[in-house]
Order: C-alpha cells, then sequence, then structure tokens
C-alpha cells in the first residue's frame, strides 16, 4: 500500500482521538474554514435559556440566548521526524506503530497540557484531604450543584499522584468504568457521585506567589482588592494563586510582583461583598486537579491551507479534529520529512462550571 498523506493524514486523526483525555471531554469546535497561526475565531456557546412560570394566558417567547466568543488561534502543535525510502515501503500497520502513534501521543499530550492551563480561570475549588475520603469528591460536587452545573457531562480529572490516593478506596475500586475511546477507557476511575473520573499526567502543577499573610479590603462587585500586609513579610502573586477573603474564593487574575505593604489583587470574579480588613486564606496545594461539566472548556481547531510550495499535502478531518500531513525532501539530507500538524485554540467558555480539586 502507498503511504500517500491522505492514507497517513486518516490514520493520524484516527490514532489523535483514541489517546485525548482532557481533549475528548470538552466541548469542541470544527469548521472547515481555513486560518492561519494568530487568527481570532468566533466560537458559538450554547444556548441558555430561563424557567418561567405561566400566568394562564399569554407566554413569554424567549430569544435563543445563543452568545460567542473569540478565541486566538495561536498554537500551531507540529510534529515533524525524517522517513527514509524504506520507511515509507512499511505497511500502514507497521509504519503507524512506528512513527504515527508515537506523533499523535505527543499531540494529545499537548492538546491534553493547553486545556489543563485553563485553570488559572477557576476561582472555586475543594481540597484534597489529609486522609482521603470518597468526603472530598463530594465537597466538589456541593459546589457543583451550588453553581446550578448540569448533572450530564460531568467530569473529574486527576493528576497520577492524586489519583493514587483515591483510586485504592473500596467505594472506588466498586465503581463501573467507563469511556468511549482508548485513552478515556485506560484512564477511568469509573463513575463516582456522578462525576466521571479519570486520570491524567499532563494536569498542572502550579507555582504560586510567595505571599503569606495580608488583609483586604474590596467594594462589591470591583474586580480587585486593596491589600495590606499584616506583618513585615513581603511577599508576590501568581495568576492562577487562589484565595479566599470573608469567605468568598478567588482566583488571582494578574501578577503581583511585591506586597511590599500593600497592593492592587486583581480577581475574578469580580468581589462578591463589600469588606474592609479581612483576612486572605492562602492555598499553597499545588496539583489542580479539575471538575467541570463539558461546556466549561472548549478545544478549537481548523485545517490549515495546503503549502504552495508543498509537492504532496493532505488535510483531513473527523470529530471536530483538523489533521494535516505535509510531505517534504531535504536536498542536504538526502532524507524524506513528514509533518503531522494542525492550528488550536482553547478557551474557559465558563468558569461556573468547574471547579479546581487542589492537591
Amino acid at each position: 500500500m502507498l503511504l500517500t498523506p491522505s492514507v497517513i493524514a486518516k490514520e493520524a486523526i484516527l490514532v489523535l482521538q483514541n489517546n485525548m483525555v482532557l481533549a475528548g471531554l470538552v466541548h469542541r469546535d470544527y469548521s472547515d474554514e481555513f486560518a492561519k497561526v494568530g487568527d481570532t475565531v468566533t466560537v458559538r456557546k450554547p444556548a441558555t435559556f430561563v424557567s418561567k412560570e405561566y400566568n394562564g394566558s399569554t407566554i413569554d417567547i424567549q430569544e435563543a440566548n445563543e452568545t460567542s466568543v473569540s478565541v486566538k488561534m495561536d498554537k500551531l502543535i507540529d510534529v515533524s521526524f525524517a522517513v527514509s525510502s524504506k520507511d515509507l515501503s512499511l505497511t500502514i500497520v507497521d509504519f503507524a506503530a512506528q512513527f504515527i502513534e508515537p506523533a499523535m501521543r505527543a499531540h494529545a499530550q499537548k492538546l491534553d497540557e493547553l486545556i489543563a492551563s485553563l485553570y488559572v480561570d477557576i476561582p472555586n475549588y475543594a481540597l484534597v484531604s489529609g486522609t482521603p475520603a470518597i468526603a472530598d469528591f463530594a465537597a466538589v460536587r456541593t459546589i457543583m450543584n451550588n453553581k446550578k452545573v448540569p448533572f450530564d457531562n460531568r467530569a473529574l480529572v486527576l493528576d497520577p499522584i492524586t489519583e493514587a490516593k483515591y483510586v485504592v478506596l473500596d467505594s472506588i475500586l466498586a465503581a463501573d468504568k467507563s469511556g468511549s475511546t482508548e485513552a478515556l477507557r485506560a484512564a477511568s476511575m469509573g463513575k463516582i457521585l456522578g462525576l466521571n473520573t479519570f486520570m491524567d499526567q499532563n494536569i498542572a502543577a502550579h507555582v504560586y506567589g510567595t505571599a503569606t499573610a495580608a488583609t483586604a479590603a474590596g467594594t462589591k462587585d470591583a474586580a480587585s482588592f486593596a491589600l495590606t500586609a499584616v506583618s513585615a513579610a513581603t511577599g508576590t502573586f501568581k495568576a492562577g494563586d487562589v484565595v479566599t477573603v470573608d469567605g468568598n474564593q478567588y482566583t488571582v487574575t494578574a501578577d503581583v510582583a511585591a506586597i511590599a505593604g500593600a497592593c492592587t489583587l486583581s480577581v475574578s470574579p469580580a468581589v462578591v461583598a463589600t469588606c474592609s480588613a479581612k483576612a486572605v486564606t492562602f492555598n499553597t496545594l499545588k496539583a489542580q486537579n479539575i471538575a467541570f461539566h463539558k461546556n466549561a472548556f472548549a478545544l478549537v481547531t481548523r485545517p490549515l491551507a495546503t503549502p504552495m510550495g508543498a509537492a504532496k499535502a493532505e488535510t483531513i478531518s473527523f470529530n471536530g479534529i483538523s489533521c494535516r500531513v505535509v510531505y517534504d525532501y531535504n536536498m542536504n539530507t538526502k532524507t524524506d520529512t513528514i509533518s503531522i500538524d494542525f492550528l488550536a485554540g482553547v478557551k474557559t467558555l465558563d468558569k461556573d462550571l468547574a471547579v479546581r480539586f487542589l492537591g
């Protein structure tokens, strides 16, 4: 069988689909409209409605409140490798095992890393307890319930160390395995308290700022707190730090180089209630495990145009993922090069549909 770009692209897209964990659990947006690196595309968010009580005479006809967000297509994901004419004479089965599968596993890992990095947008969190118990999952579920997260398409994705703490619990060992692709089946811990639970090696570990003590004052609906150090200690904040002020949870949205006695701390969501001289509670648990509804995050892909100078190239799309394969020849090394690439962007669609599970 002749290994054309079309043949390799079809195999590559299937392998990629089978190796995604986080990328297989989030909302995916795809269009066959070509894009280039740096383009901004508009992604439609699912429509929302308000349930209203009928007054007995007239109905209130609502507009389909379908909103959109802009996503920058700033990630050109590429794996390129040299092959010999002997390599190209292999059957697709052998070629896939030797080249395509390792390349697409790397791509799948990169996509999962990009989605995992969106944890910085999420203010709500629960903690992995010192003695892990099923009650920890209940705490995550409670936050999601209070936020009115839909019951369907809920997932919890853990890093390997956190997973190891819970997978040995009898209540979790008995959970039914689930998942619709190879990677999801392999990573699945089962459905626990309504959360389809998985392990992913690509869960992020947050590097916190060094601040340890401060008091906060804020005005309701403001996007920041005025902080004052409560001791001689100074410190820094990093975007993605999580803090609790007056019982409400926030994520820091911008770095602060140093408190140096006082500073402005930008946060999300906006300040929940006006407060003055409230102690700031800090968290330093690194593993940013995350529970979320499918519509909390989006993975957006667009096809790349066939290069004008490429003798052989093919772009193929399947199930919301696009992949381009290009052949080239290097006169200096006398080798063929195969490039497998695609254009992607990630975006938090609704931070209230996700909860960090800090471990």
